[in-house]
C-alpha cells in the first residue's frame, strides 16, 4: 500500500471562493494521522487537502511530525504544520503529537492564520486540542469521523474480555469531543447510523471519501488481456486468475479468511498488497493450508504504482468487519473490478448482489470461496460486474465530495464570519 501522497488529484478549474476581506477561503485541517502514515484516514485527509487547494482554497494541515522534529513545509500547494511527536505504542507507522507546549502553539497559529474554518479528522490528541483552541477563538469547527474502537483493539492489545467496556468508553469520549462542533460528517450512511446507535445525539451527515475516477480506471477493452499480463510480469505476479486485497495486514482486516478461501479455489491466486503486524501469521497460514504457491505478498506498493496493481486483478476481495467506507474497495470498483466483500458495517453499501459482486457472512471462508467461484468461472458475468462497479464508483466522485465540504464550510461560518 502506498506510503506517500505526492500528487494532487485532477481538478476542474474554477474561481476560488472568497473568504474574509475578499481573500481565498482559508481552511485549517487538524489530524492525528497524515501521509506518510498508512491508513485510510490519512489518505482521505491528504486527498481532501490537495483537492481543496486545487479548487482555490488556502489549505493548512496540522499534524504530528513523521520524524519527531517539528517543522513547516509546503507540498503541492498545501502548507503542513508538523508538531513534535513520539512513536505510537498502538501502531508502528503512526506517531503521536506531544501535548507539552502545544496549547500555546495552537493559539499563536490560529492568531496568525485566522482560518475561516477548522476541519478535524480525529478526536484524539490533535483533533481534541485544536477543537478546544478553535472554540476559544470563535472559529467554527467541522469534524469527520473515521473511528471505530475495533481498529485499535489489536494494536493496543486490549484483552478480549475488556473490549466491550473499552468500546463503550471510546464511543462516549468521541461523543464528548464532537458535541461542541458545528457539523459532523462520516463517510457512509452506515457509519452515520453507527454513531446514532452509540448515543450520539447530533445530526451526522454521510459524505463519501470520494474517488479519483481519472486516476483509477479499467484497462481498455482492446488488448486488455495482453496489458494485464504485462503488468503482472512487472510486479512478479503469475498470469493466473487473481483475487486482490489492498490494505493493512492487521487483525481486523481478517485476511486469514481470504487465505483459507484460496485453498478451495484451484487455479486462483491471492495477491495481498500492503503490510502489517499479521503478515508473518498469514504466511504461516498459507503454508499450513498448502497454498504458498498461490498467495503472493506484494508488501509496499508506491502511490504511483497502485492503480496498476488493481489492473492486475480479476476480482477484489475484502473481509474486514470494521470498515466505515473502504477507500480501497472504491478504488477497485473505479478500476472496473467485481467485489466480493464481508457482509459487515459499510461494505454492503458498495455491493449490489449479482450486479457488481457478492457479499458473504464474515467468518465463513467456504461461503467466500463459493461467492468468488461465481465471479471467476464466468468471464462474461465478471466483465458485466466490473462495468457496474465502475458505474457505482462514479457516484463517489472526489469532486462531488470536495464541493460538498466547501458548502459545509460556508454554512458553518454563516453567522460567525462573513465570506
Amino acid at each position: 500500500m502506498s506510503t506517500s501522497f505526492a500528487s494532487k488529484s485532477p481538478t476542474v478549474p474554477r474561481s476560488p471562493e472568497q473568504g474574509r476581506g475578499g481573500r481565498r477561503v482559508r481552511v485549517l485541517i487538524g489530524t492525528d494521522t497524515y501521509p506518510p502514515d498508512v491508513n485510510g484516514a490519512a489518505y482521505f485527509t491528504a486527498r481532501l487537502a490537495h483537492g481543496l487547494a486545487g479548487r482555490g482554497a488556502e489549505v493548512h494541515v496540522l499534524g504530528p511530525s513523521p520524524t519527531g522534529r517539528p517543522y513547516v513545509a509546503e507540498r503541492d500547494g498545501v502548507v503542513e504544520h508538523r508538531l513534535r511527536s513520539m512513536p505510537s505504542l498502538a501502531h508502528e507507522s503512526v506517531r503521536l503529537a506531544l501535548p507539552p507546549g502545544v496549547r500555546g502553539h495552537l493559539n499563536r497559529l490560529l492568531d496568525r492564520l485566522r482560518p475561516d474554518t477548522v476541519h478535524i479528522q480525529n478526536h484524539f490528541l490533535v483533533g481534541r486540542m485544536l477543537t478546544h483552541a478553535a472554540r476559544a477563538h470563535g472559529i467554527p469547527v467541522v469534524a469527520t469521523n473515521h473511528f471505530m474502537p475495533e481498529n485499535l483493539f489489536d494494536p493496543m492489545r486490549v484483552p478480549e474480555s475488556l473490549r466491550p467496556y473499552a468500546a463503550r468508553l471510546a464511543w462516549w469520549d468521541l461523543g464528548r469531543v464532537l458535541s461542541g462542533v458545528e457539523h459532523v460528517t462520516t463517510p457512509t450512511p452506515a457509519a452515520a447510523e453507527l454513531l446514532t446507535d452509540q448515543g450520539f445525539a447530533r445530526p451526522v451527515e454521510p459524505v463519501s471519501c470520494g474517488i479519483d475516477l481519472v486516476r483509477f480506471q479499467p484497462l481498455p477493452g482492446r488488448a486488455r488481456a495482453a496489458e494485464r499480463r504485462r503488468l503482472r510480469e512487472g510486479f512478479g505476479i503469475p498470469d493466473l486468475t487473481t483475487m486482490l486485497f489492498v490494505g493493512r495486514l492487521d487483525e481486523e482486516k481478517n485476511a486469514d479468511e481470504l487465505v483459507r478461501a484460496v485453498r478451495l479455489l484451484p487455479g486462483v491466486q491471492l495477491v495481498l498488497a500492503g503490510h502489517g503486524a499479521h503478515r508473518a501469521r498469514l504466511e504461516e497460514l498459507a503454508r499450513a493450508e498448502g497454498v504458498t504457491d498461490r498467495v503472493l505478498f506484494l508488501g509496499f506498493v508506491s502511490h504511483e504504482d497502485l492503480p496498476d496493481v488493481y489492473r492486475c486483478a480479476d476480482v477484489f476481495t475484502i473481509a474486514g468487519t470494521a470498515e466505515l467506507q473502504s477507500i480501497a474497495t472504491l478504488e477497485a470498483m473505479a478500476s472496473g473490478l467485481p467485489v466480493v466483500a464481508a457482509d459487515a458495517m459499510a461494505l454492503p453499501h458498495l455491493v449490489e448482489e449479482g450486479r457488481n459482486g457478492y457479499l458473504y457472512r464474515p467468518g465463513h471462508p467456504d461461503e467466500l470461496a463459493e461467492r468468488l467461484r461465481l465471479v471467476v468461472e464466468d468471464e462474461a458475468a465478471r466483465a458485466r460486474m466490473g462495468e457496474h462497479s465502475r458505474l457505482m464508483a462514479s457516484r463517489h466522485s472526489l469532486e462531488d465530495s470536495l464541493e460538498r465540504f466547501e458548502r459545509i464550510y460556508r454554512d458553518a461560518t454563516v453567522g460567525t464570519r462573513p465570506w
